[in-house]
Order: C-alpha cells, then structure tokens, then sequence
C-alpha cells in the first residue's frame, strides 16, 4: 500500500486523489495556528521553496484535536498563514488525526510509522516523510525542525 491510494478533501471540499503526487518525495504535516511550534511554518517554507523545484512537496492538514490550537476556519488559517509565513504549499481541509473520526490518509500514516509508546499523533506538527513510490520512510516528533529533516529529504530526492 502507498499513499496514492488515498483521496483527501481539499479546502473547497472537493475531493483529490493524491496519486498527482506521483513520483514526488513528500512531507505530510499536520498543523495548528496557535500552537508553541506553529514558527515551524517558517522552516517548512524554506524547505518548500527550496526543494519544490526537484519534486518535493508538503501537505498541511491544519488539526485542532489538540487544546483547541487550529479553531479557525479554512479562509482564517489560511490568511494567518500567508501573512505570518508567506506559506505557499498545499493546505487542505482540517482533519482529525486520532480517534474514531480520524482520517484514514493518518489511520494509514501511524500503522506504517508508530510513535514512541503508541502509534497516535501526540501534538501538531508531527511530520512523515515519503519516497517517491508512495512509502512512509521516517516519521519526526513535533520538537523536530524543519531544517533536521533536510538531510534525509536531500537522500529521497537523489
């Protein structure tokens, strides 16, 4: 199983199969607005920026499931974004990352790369990182920056 397998919910609320990522390494972030590591966005910019062009990509699914961090709408995050980090990566419908209710795309995320203690997401910013095929490779804690995971995106992109 890989990641093209998946649909999710754009901010539109259409749906978008994300086999167009086909052949792209990706880092898929959930994030929240009002949260100690929301200056992250910074660094994953200047990832974006920096790799996009050698078929790099992220995908940020704003989650509030963790003390009420992300509570605004798709059109308030969206606008904190661009005016605080000038974020240009795909953004798209907020989700729910553990639980009954949690989206199959990070059902399927934490059974192929648990956490420490338990397969769930602990905080926003959780970060996993995929191959070109489509496969989990890694996956980093919220404390991990941006720049910490440059190595290894430099290694999936050769």
């Amino acid at each position: 199983m890989n990641v093209y397998q998946f649909s999710v919910e754009k901010q539109d609320g259409n749906q978008l199969s994300l086999d167009i990522f086909k052949g792209k390494v990706l880092l898929i972030v959930n994030t929240a607005t009002g949260c100690g590591f929301t200056p992250q966005y910074k660094g994953l910019q200047d990832l974006y920026l920096r790799y996009r062009d050698e078929g790099f990509e992220i995908l940020d699914f704003p989650c509030n499931q963790f003390k009420n961090q992300a509570p605004g709408s798709a059109e308030e995050i969206n606008n904190f974004c661009n005016l605080n980090y000038q974020t240009s990566f795909p953004r798209f419908q907020k989700i729910n990352v553990n639980g009954k209710k949690a989206d199959p795309l990070y059902t399927w995320l934490k059974e192929a790369k648990g956490g420490i203690l338990s397969k769930d997401i602990k905080w926003n910013f959780t970060k996993f990182l995929l191959d070109k095929e489509g496969h989990v490779m890694k996956r980093y804690s919220p404390q991990t920056s941006p720049q910490d995971i440059e190595k290894d995106i430099q290694e999936l992109l050769k």
